[in-house]
Parts: C-alpha cells; sequence; structure tokens
C-alpha cells in the first residue's frame, strides 16, 4: 500500500515530495507569497512559541518520515515546462488513520502567481482520488476557514461537500479560528 515517494501526475502538474535541492525554490516562493498567506497559515499557540521552527531541510526529513510511515503525505505542487519543473504550491493529506475510521484530511495552498487558474482544484482532485483508489481510505475532509472564499471553491469543485462548522478548531493567524468542514467519501464501497 506506501509505495514512498509518493508521485502523482495530472497533465503538466506533478505532486511530489519536496528535495533538499528545493530549497532555493521553496525559499522564494514561500518569501513572495507571506503576506498572501499570512491570513490562512497555522500559528503555534503560546504555550509552543518557545520551539523554534523546523529548517528546509528538518522539515523533509519530517515529511519524508511521516510518508514512509503513512501518517501523511506532504507534497509539493510542481508544474512542468520544457525549461524543468516550477514549484507553485504545497498540498498534504495528513491526520491518516486506518482501521475502522480510514480517513484523512487535505490542506493546501497555491502562489498567488498561479491562483484562480484551476491548478489547486486539480491538485486537490488528484491527491483524492490517489487516496481513495490507492490508500483506500473512506472519508477525507477538508477544513477551511469561513472567510476563505477561494479555497471554499476548491473544496466544492473538487467534490467535497459541506458537514458543518467547527468553532475555534484551529489555531490560525495568531488565534482559534472557526472552520468549515467539507467532506467527501470514497464512491467505493470497500467492505
Amino acid at each position: 500500500m506506501n509505495n514512498w515517494p509518493v508521485v502523482i501526475h495530472d497533465q503538466e502538474l506533478v505532486l511530489r515530495p519536496f528535495r533538499y535541492r528545493d530549497k532555493s525554490q521553496w525559499n522564494k516562493v514561500r518569501r513572495i507569497n507571506a503576506d498572501w498567506l499570512a491570513p490562512w497559515e497555522a500559528t503555534r499557540p503560546e504555550v509552543d512559541s518557545d520551539n523554534p521552527l523546523p529548517t528546509f531541510y528538518e522539515m523533509v526529513r519530517y515529511y519524508n518520515r511521516e510518508g514512509r510511515e503513512l501518517r501523511s503525505i506532504s507534497l509539493g505542487i510542481w508544474l512542468k515546462s520544457e525549461s524543468g519543473e516550477q514549484f507553485i504550491g504545497q498540498i498534504t493529506l495528513g491526520g491518516l488513520v486506518f482501521g475502522a475510521y480510514r480517513g484523512g484530511h487535505i490542506g493546501y495552498w497555491i502562489d498567488k502567481r498561479f491562483a484562480n487558474q484551476g491548478l489547486t482544484t486539480r491538485a486537490v482532485r488528484a491527491l483524492t482520488d490517489y487516496a481513495f483508489d490507492e490508500l483506500k481510505l473512506h472519508r477525507i475532509e477538508i477544513n477551511l476557514r469561513p472567510e476563505n472564499e477561494a479555497s471554499r471553491k476548491v473544496a466544492e469543485k473538487s467534490g467535497y461537500y459541506f458537514e458543518g462548522l467547527r468553532s475555534r478548531y484551529l489555531h490560525i493567524a495568531g488565534d482559534w479560528r472557526d472552520h468549515l468542514t467539507f467532506v467527501r467519501e470514497n464512491p467505493n464501497n470497500f467492505n
């Protein structure tokens, strides 16, 4: 079931794990998008604020370990062209649980220069298909802030339906924020 490293192709989109050599592209895209992503990015509550954030290399090692152990699959979103691959965002299938629950949750972000082109929706669909077809997951959630209309559109266009509100669900932009929960269930009935 676990074929790490997971690489998913959708035409010119490639979802793949980060490599150490991706550091300069990662840093550049994150720097360009800092203000764009700030309202939606997870932050640490005060109780965790003394722990330093991981370096890029620590992050890559962590993502690879989590992927091999099938706890979380974090992938860069890359756009292929004749000149190579360009890093444009990130998508994660996290909180993987098997057994009776058999589910997880998807989170994502996109470089503002590539927003509103349907690329995030394609990435979510591709990762959802992988989760249903290869991992045989039953249920996947996308949790998003009510104010994030663009993310809501991605969830809906990816076939997720609104399930409900989770009050003060995640620490985002410095405080505990409400989130809307969107869900998709595997259309195949694995008994």
